[in-house]
């Protein structure tokens, strides 16, 4: 099979696309043939950021590696003693390091079914951004008339973060450049530029204060969110985690979200209450082409690989 590797440290310019031997489902296992497979920030950042950090997504690696964590697509192989999930079935998941691929095999316990109504593409990116929306918002718990800031408000967290804190109650402020604003706004997000005089900005779009801050950005949403005086424990950061730790400020991610949580949110998006939006769907064989486009950033939801 057809499988994204990483055959060097450094830079996603160096991924190779390779035939690699297709898996086989082990007991409790099931193979999945891949349809649609998301990429996400971390994905590049264990080639060129974390792969040396002790403890790090990318410390225990053993190169060539396959890389990439969601995927979406159809059972074509159960193993021994897996009930529930047959050959046929539409499901979707995450598999860590192994996702960018034609088939993946993972635990017949960890695929959720794609309800009708979310796209083989949504299902392929949503594990990851998925998981991280739910617990992120769980952890500085909106409620209804409070104002909340939402950082990176049309990226694949941020966008499903902003409209689950709306559906809650709360009034909604995002970050995002320009280009995007007209977007948030169609989604009842209010729109602000990031940078310089991202405080003043803020204290006149919101006088009497922010309550809450869901970091998906980094250090400048925080120190513009200390500033400001927002509580710390109504601060959530998945994008800097030394000044989080420094000042007492929460840094929950995906891991605190499980499969039920996913699999309600999934029936949300299929239902029409929540927009997730396809930035760009690449052919593996552009997935170098696909980081570049994701490293750019400014994007509108997630960028999708189809094997």
């Amino acid at each position: 099979m057809k499988s994204v590797q990483i055959v060097s440290w450094g830079t996603t310019d160096d991924l190779e696309v390779r035939d690699i031997p297709t898996p086989e489902a082990g007991a409790g296992q099931v193979r999945v043939k891949v349809q649609a497979t998301g990429l996400n920030p971390v994905d590049w950042k264990i080639i060129e950021v974390m792969q040396d950090k002790p403890g790090g997504y990318g410390a225990h690696i053993v190169l060539p590696s396959g890389n990439g964590n969601d995927y979406a697509g159809v059972v074509d192989q159960v193993g021994e003693g897996v009930t529930g999930v047959s050959v046929g079935d539409a499901v979707f998941g995450g598999s860590r390091y192994f996702a960018q691929a034609e088939y993946v095999v993972d635990d017949a316990g960890s695929v959720i079914p794609i309800p009708d109504g979310l796209t083989v593409a949504q299902a392929g990116g949503l594990d990851i951004v998925g998981r991280t929306a739910v617990a992120s918002v769980r952890q500085v718990a909106p409620q209804a008339g409070e104002t909340v800031l939402v950082s990176a408000a049309a990226g694949g967290v941020g966008v499903i973060a902003a409209q689950l804190v709306r559906l809650a109650g709360a009034r909604v402020i995002g970050t995002a450049s320009p280009a995007n604003h007209g977007y948030l706004t169609e989604l009842g997000i209010e729109p602000v530029a990031y940078g310089d005089g991202l405080v003043e900005r803020l204290r006149e779009l919101a006088p009497e204060g922010i309550d809450a801050v869901l970091d998906n950005q980094g250090r400048a949403t925080l120190e513009a969110a200390v500033e400001l005086g927002v509580p710390t424990g109504r601060i959530n950061t998945i994008a800097e985690h030394s000044f989080a730790a420094q000042h007492g400020i929460s840094s929950v991610g995906g891991a605190k979200a499980d499969n039920k949580d996913l699999a309600e949110l999934a029936g949300r998006i299929a239902a029409g209450e929540i927009l997730f939006p396809i930035d760009s769907v690449y052919p593996l064989d552009q997935v170098t082409a696909a980081y570049a486009h994701l490293k750019a950033g400014h994007l509108r939801g997630k960028v999708v690989l189809e094997p």
